[in-house]
């Protein structure tokens, strides 16, 4: 199998050691991981399998299946701790190691470790090996037998694998980049926030003060273990010149300390007088509550509880967020009444810091897994969350969803490269309209999240609409914009029959326009087409109106001699007539053939009746409705052409006129 070959870069396992070293070693790891302290726990699994903390990975040593065959023992805790050291480097972000370590789980035969195939896989996942990715789960699944939750992660992860692959095909129109090391040093900086006037963000950079003796216990008094308190400490910064792409940019911890408290993600209302932030004591065990600080001579004060409105007690509420129009609070929590594990709320805010009810934003927005992260675009009504329970790149995405806290859209995936295979959180706007802002992600990586600046570039559509026949505007037509299948916008054109739009998307698009009395018509343009436009792209049109009952002819349409057989390039046209069917659905067609005077009357009735009724089958195989057609032949009846000249002679020219397909609109609904 190939996580016994050469790459994976791995050093010898050696058991050498007393049973009850390993024992002491397995304890102390079991401890951490149970608090959670998985960096420690990792540690402690790799010295039970005899690997120094700075090694590269592991390696199966020659003749170790016959060396764990001679004490059960021996295997039982080689597999648990193998087992335990992967879960350990996933649950601290640490894919890379974590997935070579999942693919030595996946091959042991104890149903304990059977769920290291479906760890595998998002390990893979995580490390953008999403065609492997979809190997391992296919895998996994063949092997599980349940079907239960973790079956339709699975299935849930292999289309998301999928997702991916096609996004990073077709990167959306964003540009990335990291901001200065001097933000981004050690331990998670996320969060950002800017208000226009200031740059914050949240770290758990160490602090200077080393920290106290703490003691970890397993419960029962079985095992305790003694720690330093962890220097890395969640406190809000703020960014000193305002401008946080600057190389040498310099922040400060902001001023609002309060002992054994860590604080995070923060927002200010826009009169400044006072600030919510997430607040807890101790993350693992405390529940976690959005806290208000007043702004008083300068001074932020000591963060107190908002409320019960929000804060219920026994769940989490975090992440506030609140519009720049001051009106609403968002937030995320897992109280009563969700649809999942955290959902997205909101309640009305009042200038002085009360709130309202908490709302839940619905079924739409929330999924039965975490939606976090809320941020509410004013500029372009759009609410932009991270969520890890829908098909995206992996991990957490951000999704986009208009609406205006009454009706939702459906949310979007913002795509690659917005998103990435890991985890996307926390979104904050320069502007209203989102044209700049700052993310957070740890898609560079290897354990935590970093800041991020983002920009959104253009395509500008602007076009015109005329009347095909007199040349003039077209004023009130309907133009609806798509990208893929999602609907994307409707603009009504002008006085001048102009409209525009502005999108983010150059994936390929699809512009309908229609009005009442013309005929609608569809523009699109293909992913390779958008490639070659810079920032703006021109479509005009002229629209061909709608006259009951008169007859437009069907050019190229023909059949084979005598017969009422269509030829592939009649099919061609009558294709054309099959989209316009499709763009105009209320409206009702008569399809009608004619012939020349060759031939008897009542042939040619016949044989131009049968043509007609070969072109409306075509379109009803095609998928026409046959109620929205009729069929008529017409024979010779209705020439619009001589078939013969004045001086008696055949008229060639006259005959090919009169040998037509025409349609004519007979009803519009």
């Amino acid at each position: 199998m190939k996580v016994l070959k050469t790459t994976l870069i791995l050093i010898c396992l050696c058991f050498s050691l007393k049973a009850q070293v390993s024992v002491s070693n397995k304890r102390i790891a079991d401890v951490y991981f149970q608090n959670k302290e998985y960096y420690a726990a990792a540690e402690y699994y790799k010295k039970m399998l005899q690997i120094s903390p700075d090694s590269l990975g592991f390696k199966v040593p020659y003749s170790f299946e016959t060396r764990i065959k001679e004490t059960k023992l021996k295997k039982d805790d080689y597999e648990y701790a193998v087992f335990q050291l992967a879960t350990s480097l996933r649950l601290y972000k640490n894919f890379t190691d974590a997935e070579k370590w999942y693919a030595i789980a996946t091959q042991f035969s104890n149903p304990k470790y059977e769920t290291s195939g479906f760890w595998y896989g998002e390990c893979l996942r995580a490390n953008l090996k999403y065609e492997e990715a979809i190997s391992a789960l296919e895998q996994f699944l063949k092997n599980h037998k349940n079907k239960d939750e973790l079956a339709q992660k699975a299935r849930a992860e292999i289309e998301s694998c999928k997702f991916a692959m096609n996004e990073m095909k077709y990167p959306k129109m964003f540009r990335i980049s990291k901001l200065p090391n001097t933000l981004n040093g050690e331990g998670s900086n996320y969060a950002p926030v800017y208000d226009k006037s200031n740059f914050y963000f949240t770290s758990s950079r160490p602090l200077e003060e080393a920290g106290k003796n703490q003691v970890l216990d397993r419960g029962k008094g079985v095992v305790k273990i003694m720690k330093k308190e962890s220097p890395y400490i969640n406190t809000l910064y703020t960014v000193t010149d305002n401008n946080p792409k600057n190389e040498n940019v310099s922040f400060k911890k902001l001023s609002i300390d309060v002992k054994k408290m860590e604080f995070a993600a923060n927002t200010i209302h826009p009169n400044g007088d006072f600030m919510l932030l997430t607040g807890w004591v101790d993350k693992d065990d405390k529940k976690k509550s959005i806290l208000i600080s007043r702004k008083i001579n300068g001074e932020w004060t000591e963060p107190r509880s908002i409320g019960g409105e929000i804060n219920v007690n026994g769940f989490n509420s975090i992440q506030p967020s609140i519009t720049r129009d001051g009106k609403y609070l968002l937030f995320a929590s897992d109280r009563p009444g969700g649809y999942g594990g955290y959902d997205l709320w909101y309640a009305l805010l009042r200038p002085d810091g009360s709130v309202g009810n908490a709302v839940n934003f619905g079924a739409k927005i929330n999924s039965k897994d975490d939606e976090q992260a809320p941020y509410y675009q004013i500029g372009r009504k759009a609410l932009i969350f991270s969520s890890n329970g829908r098909i995206g790149l992996g991990g957490f995405d951000f999704y986009e969803s208009e609406g205006d806290f009454v009706n939702w859209d459906e949310p979007a995936n913002m795509g690659y490269p917005f998103n990435s295979a890991k985890d996307d959180l926390y979104f904050t706007a320069i502007d209203d309209e989102g044209k700049e802002g700052y993310i957070s992600s740890d898609r560079e990586s290897l354990c935590c999240l970093e800041l991020f600046y983002f920009a959104r570039d253009y395509i500008n559509i602007n076009g015109r609409l005329v009347d095909c026949v007199s040349n003039k505007p077209v004023e009130g037509a309907s133009v609806t914009l798509k990208i893929g299948d999602m609907l994307q916008k409707t603009v009504l054109s002008d006085a001048n029959g102009n409209y525009r739009f502005k999108i983010n998307d150059n994936r390929g698009l699809q512009i309908n326009i229609s009005k009442d009395k013309f005929f609608a018509k569809n523009v699109v343009y293909n992913y390779n087409q958008l490639l070659q436009v810079d920032t703006l792209l021109s479509i005009n049109s002229c629209l061909d109106p709608i006259i009951i009952n008169k007859p437009i002819v069907l050019n190229n349409i023909f059949y084979e001699f005598n017969s009422a057989e269509l030829t592939l390039q009649s099919k061609n046209t009558l294709d054309t007539l099959y989209q316009l069917m499709i763009d105009n659905p209320k409206i009702d067609i008569e399809l009608s053939a004619h012939t020349d005077n060759i031939g008897t009357a009542e042939y040619n009735l016949g044989l131009s009746d049968r043509r007609a009724k070969s072109c409306v089958n075509y379109l009803v195989e095609r998928g026409i409705n046959q109620d929205r057609m009729t069929w008529k032949g017409y024979g010779f009846t209705k020439p619009v052409a001589p078939n013969q000249l004045p001086n008696g002679k055949d008229n060639p020219e006259g005959r090919a006129l009169n040998r037509r397909t025409e349609f004519k609109v007979t009803k519009q609904n």
